[in-house]
């Protein structure tokens, strides 16, 4: 049985959805709104809609604004292949490429507002809703958001791998419960979701990459998971950034590298960053700052390596690797069963000479770190114009280095009353004893 609450935008009669699915999308919306006047009508009354994107390019020239609940906008395909790795071929080697743009059902963002300075002007799609109860139930699923391209920052890097542009996937304003964004493609944005002020949102199993910002949750919220994700953010941005979230869920994501952090948690409490695996070729990959307390830290696997890749040689986010690469500020946090691989090359640490930090506890009180296990190698870097096979190739050399020396943990003076367990060999861990509980992890022949 057909429905008038299931929309097509290639069917609707207004607008060219190749042209601008914007102006599409709107209509379709204003049309829901009309429809769907009264707030109860037999205990219904709003039930909602679906927009369907079929498998295509459609280009966005004009901001979707959704401003009522219960609104699905599907697509066939998430779309996603790498637009960095394209620009940075050869442009004489390009009608040899099976494919230059990314696919699927794929909205690309050409919003000349973009250019304007203000954040939400660029956004393809954006929520807000005044007044109770909270917008809720706005689905995203299964297609593209594509920015095309980067512009030039001022420095000397190519124009296409800055990570800005002043476009953002989607922006939600305003509080909002139980959104879900699921399935979908997001490449070449400077953000790729920005979210404010959200209850019960669920971001899983997207693909996430090349954007200057991945996921961003502002504001506050609560009861939230980010969970089963592909992502990687740009130098200058967050895979993932959380602001005063309580019950946060960030589970069982793949973090890519070269994102200032792959995780960044600012005034986050109970919550949980769990069976990750995190790649970064920086320091700082996971960060609990601005008091983030009693948040669990576990089971995460975490490589630190040098970036192997030719565009982004000499790149970095500005940390040195005294500053750790787990860093908390905060109480009572647990920080347990983290496997850390440290492989880098000793002639590339900063400052030179310098013994490089894992867990470091910056301020805060009763902190538990126990059975966390590091290994550290020494390797000699090398680079490589191919993306794909750098990063393989890197991955997959285990053969015998020569060990690296780390401090596996070290405690700062602001930070006390901690316990430290099986997570570094006596002359690992730099802590005042006096201060702070602390077992060393026995040494082989001691």
């Amino acid at each position: 049985m057909s429905s008038n609450n299931y929309y097509d935008v290639t069917a609707w009669h207004v607008g060219n959805p190749a042209k601008d699915v914007g102006e599409v999308i709107n209509s379709i919306i204003a049309d829901i709104k009309e429809r769907q006047s009264a707030s109860d009508v037999d205990n219904g009354g709003k039930p909602g809609a679906v927009i369907n994107i079929p498998p295509g390019d459609y280009h966005l020239r004009t901001q979707v604004v959704i401003d009522v609940s219960f609104l699905r906008i599907q697509g066939s395909g998430h779309g996603f292949t790498s637009s960095s790795i394209r620009f940075n071929v050869p442009e004489g080697e390009w009608p040899d490429l099976h494919e230059l743009w990314p696919g699927g059902s794929r909205i690309l963002v050409d919003l000349s507002s973009a250019a304007e300075g203000e954040e939400s002007k660029g956004a393809a799609f954006y929520i807000e809703r005044d007044g109770s109860p909270r917008i809720s139930s706005i689905e995203f699923s299964n297609f593209c958001i594509d920015g095309l391209h980067f512009n030039p920052d001022g420095s000397d890097l190519f124009q296409e791998n800055t990570y800005v542009n002043g476009k953002t996937g989607i922006y939600v304003a305003s509080a909002n419960d139980s959104f879900r964004i699921t399935g979908m493609g997001f490449v070449y944005l400077e953000n790729a979701l920005t979210i404010y002020n959200a209850d019960a949102l669920s971001i899983h199993g997207n693909f996430i990459a090349e954007c200057g910002s991945c996921i961003e949750l502002r504001g506050w919220g609560q009861a939230s998971k980010v969970t089963d994700n592909l992502i990687g953010a740009g130098f200058k941005g967050h895979s993932i950034y959380a602001q005063n979230h309580g019950g946060l869920l960030i589970t069982a994501n793949n973090v890519f590298p070269r994102g200032a952090s792959s995780v960044h948690l600012e005034g986050v409490t109970r919550s949980s960053v769990s069976n990750n695996r995190l790649h970064s070729f920086y320091p700082g990959m996971v960060v609990l700052a601005a008091d983030s307390s009693e948040n669990l830290v576990a089971t995460n696997h975490f490589l630190r390596d040098l970036e192997p890749w030719t565009p982004f040689l000499g790149i970095d986010n500005g940390l040195d690797d005294l500053h750790g690469l787990l860093c908390v500020s905060g109480n009572n946090n647990s920080v347990i069963g983290n496997h850390f691989s440290e492989v880098v090359d000793s002639q590339a640490i900063r400052p030179a000479g310098a013994t490089p930090v894992i867990i470091r506890l910056l301020s805060g009180v009763g902190n538990f770190v126990t059975n966390n296990h590091v290994v550290a190698t020494d390797v000699q870097a090398t680079s490589s114009d191919s993306c794909f096979a750098a990063q393989v190739d890197a991955l997959l050399t285990t053969e015998a280095s020569a060990g690296l020396a780390v401090t596996a943990v070290m405690v700062e003076p602001e930070s006390a009353r901690n316990t430290i367990l099986d997570s570094g060999t006596d002359p690992q861990v730099i802590a005042d004893r006096a201060a702070n509980a602390i077992r060393a992890t026995p040494a082989v022949g001691s």
